[in-house]
């Protein structure tokens, strides 16, 4: 028996909410089905399988109830066992379905209130989902839009159809917007959410400052000038590297434009924040310089490993490196990403002096030599006494004012000092109680196993229940890397597995072929 009811006006309804809400005609039938399917299980039992279908040409509604066909019947419900199945529909297997047409539904006031509200709904998700597809991939956009209210500072800006908000703390300090005005402003984030998708929008980010400038300039539209890097204090002062794909064009005077028009239109949007170009260079040093502009730099010290600079400026360029409250060298350290340090050249003279005369010192009490020997050992660039233990003879001999006699002398008091420190430090190791077991591991000198019994590490147990930050953190970080310090714990807690049957092979070895590099530095430091 045929049980469909034409319903024409369901697919003219489709249609006109998917003009209005501008998604697709099947969705909007798809969101009809289901309040349909709803209102279907209200009637005959919220736990059945009721499904509707709308004829996608005539408008035909049909409902019907599905049940899976099982071997275990799970819920009786929704469920056949095989058993039952096989004798009334032989032709039927198990994951197959039972379709049993339903009579059409008469929708009362409720239901179709609860129809309308499920319909709504869905086309609500539809519209979300739509508007999070159509935005997703516009992430580092410039958009603009209508304000179209405001929350406790926070604007909610009408994009077309979706909205985007731009919170207070993404706007340029001395900025207002009131409802209706036109903002411009960049979408840093999209993210989907239960109530919707939301779109973040900013003033102040990096990359606003970067978009606008390809906006004005062609040359960074079409790519031959590339923007290497931007950081900003909004509102107020920013600073961008660029660089030159072309050598035949000025990467810096392209951006100016022609009379400053370029970046003056940058700055009108951007509330009159001062802009700083300047070149980027693949040469960290030069890169620093360049960032610190407009000081002018007399030298610079780079480490490498701590990620640091330090910068010497003459006396009177002081105040124009560090900049009003160090906005300058603050937004130098942002765009190069290294942590800066302005030194004067009185400071970093005297910063100098003082190092020679620590590393003088020790070389006097270590050597018990005068002060024109250790000067000349630290004007030769040697910074602990394992240096001068360590070098060649014939080396030592050919630094001026010095032959094999006094090299060979000079030598022999290092190594003696070192073995009078070594012996000292390993009486102080036993009388703390730390084990011959854990002094065996090669990574350790004898400076560190007095740390580790200091610290009350004393056997192998000790060693083992630490964890590798708290063994940096005893033995020092500028003397083990967290490789090192896991293997050393490794190792130490292999007599644990032993007593099991389950050593980790190697882990002994695995420490001591870390070792050499920090006990070298270790060493080194001391």
């Amino acid at each position: 028996m045929d049980t469909a009811i034409a319903r024409p006006e369901l697919l003219l309804v489709a249609d006109a909410v998917a003009r209005e809400k501008n998604i697709e005609r099947e969705e909007v039938i798809e969101a009809m089905e289901q309040a349909i399917q709803k209102a279907g299980r209200a009637k005959y039992g919220h736990e059945k399988d009721i499904r509707a279908t709308i004829d996608r040409k005539t408008g035909d509604v049909r409902l019907s109830r599905w049940t899976e066909i099982v071997e275990t019947v799970e819920n009786e419900e929704t469920q056949m066992p095989s058993a039952v199945a096989r004798k009334l529909f032989p032709e039927k297997a198990v994951g197959d379905f039972i379709v049993d047409p339903l009579p059409p539904i008469d929708f009362g006031r409720i239901a179709a209130q609860t129809a309308k509200q499920v319909i709504v709904q869905r086309v609500r998700e539809y519209e979300r989902k739509k508007q999070y597809d159509e935005f997703k991939d516009r992430v580092g956009e410039i958009i603009n839009g209508l304000v179209k209210r405001t929350e406790y500072g926070n604007l909610m800006v009408e994009l077309g159809r979706a909205e985007a908000l731009l919170r207070r703390d993404e706007l340029i300090g001395r900025e207002s917007f009131r409802n209706g005005d036109r903002v411009r402003a960049y979408i840093y984030d999209v993210r989907e959410e239960p109530r919707g998708p939301q779109i973040f929008l900013s003033r102040t980010h990096p990359g606003f400052l970067a978009k606008l400038f390809a906006q004005e300039v062609p040359e960074i539209y079409d790519g031959i000038i590339e923007i290497k890097a931007v950081s900003r204090d909004p509102g107020s002062r920013a600073k961008m590297a660029v660089i030159s794909r072309d050598s035949s064009i000025d990467p810096v005077g392209a951006c100016v434009g022609m009379r400053g028009s370029r970046v003056q239109a940058v700055v009108a949007e951007l509330q009159g924040e001062k802009i700083d170009i300047i070149p980027w260079s693949p040469q960290a040093a030069t890169f620093v310089v360049n960032a610190l502009a407009p000081a002018e730099v007399s030298k610079v010290v780079m480490d490498e490993e701590a990620g640091r600079v330090e910068v010497v400026v003459p006396e009177d360029q002081l105040s124009l490196a560090i900049g009003r409250r160090g906005q300058n060298v603050r937004l130098a350290s942002q765009l190069t990403r290294w942590d800066i340090d302005i030194l004067t050249e009185a400071e970093e003279s005297e910063r100098r002096q003082e190092e020679f005369r620590r590393r003088s010192g020790v070389f006097v009490e270590a050597l018990d030599v005068d002060d024109v020997i250790a000067g000349l050992l630290v004007t030769e660039d040697f910074s602990s006494v394992e240096d001068l233990a360590s070098v060649p003879l014939e080396e030592l001999a050919e630094i001026e004012g010095f032959d094999e006699n006094i090299a060979a002398e000079l030598i022999r008091r290092a190594e003696e000092f070192i073995s009078r420190r070594d012996n000292a430090l390993n009486e102080q190791r036993v009388a703390l109680g730390v084990t011959d077991e854990v002094a065996a591991f090669e990574t350790f000198t004898p400076a560190m196993l007095v740390a580790l019994g200091e610290k009350g590490v004393k056997s192998l147990d000790d060693l083992a229940d630490l964890a590798s930050d708290e063994l940096i953190e005893i033995v020092g970080a500028e003397h083990m890397d967290e490789e090192t310090a896991n293997a050393v714990i490794m190792a130490a807690r292999a007599h644990w597995f032993g007593e099991e049957g389950g050593a980790p092979d190697g882990a002994a070895e695995e420490a001591g072929d870390a070792a050499p590099e920090a006990e070298a530095e270790a060493d080194h430091d001391d």
